[in-house]
């Protein structure tokens, strides 16, 4: 009996998981964690540009992880001090295995921000992400995370590692690719 092949929204959704986690690797070890281009794809919905936001990969269970970067926030006040934990954390092993993460991409936004808003409002858009002569294009549905939502929790602790200054109301948004109209350039193997 022949063993059945992942169909191509598959393969493009495990691709570009490796993929993101390569280049967070690269951020991570040679760049301090600055993000790359491939982490800051171009946003469109409803044909208007809305420039670049930095998006974060979650692991798919993210409990563990989020405690530990609530842990390391809470720990001290010294933001140099957390921005060092949290390079060791993720330069270790925390991009290591590509199928642990979960394929919804998350961002925050400041209070009131209009993009945020507006994506909210479409409910729709294409992410566009570059590096390396790799393209994504990804059409995602966008929702409004819950405060309670593990993808909530996750990015808002794992931005409160770099950024001591998070204002009180931030929106954090989830962009669920859709795999099936997902284009990858150049193409990817098997596809």
């Amino acid at each position: 009996m022949q063993e059945q092949q992942p169909d191509r929204a598959e393969l493009t959704r495990k691709h570009f998981l490796g993929w993101q986690c390569r280049i967070r690797q690269i951020s991570i070890r040679d760049h301090a964690g600055r993000p790359s281009p491939g982490m800051r794809p171009d946003v469109s919905a409803s044909g208007h540009d809305l420039g670049a936001i930095t998006v974060l990969i979650n692991k798919a269970e993210p409990e563990e992880i989020t405690a530990q970067f609530r842990y390391m926030v809470k720990k001290t006040l010294d933001p140099a001090e957390r921005y060092d934990a949290v390079i060791k954390l993720l330069a270790a092993a925390y991009y290591q295995k590509p199928h642990e993460f979960s394929d919804l991409l998350t961002g925050l936004f400041g209070p009131g921000s209009g993009p945020a808003t507006h994506l909210i409002g479409q409910g729709r858009c294409e992410l566009r992400f570059t590096q390396f002569s790799q393209t994504y294009a990804l059409p995602c549905s966008v929702s409004l995370l819950e405060q309670s939502d593990p993808s909530y929790q996750a990015t808002f602790w794992h931005n409160s590692l770099f950024n001591p200054e998070i204002p009180a109301g931030v929106m954090v948004l989830g962009f669920q690719p859709d795999w099936d109209d997902a284009h990858a350039d150049p193409k990817v193997p098997g596809t």
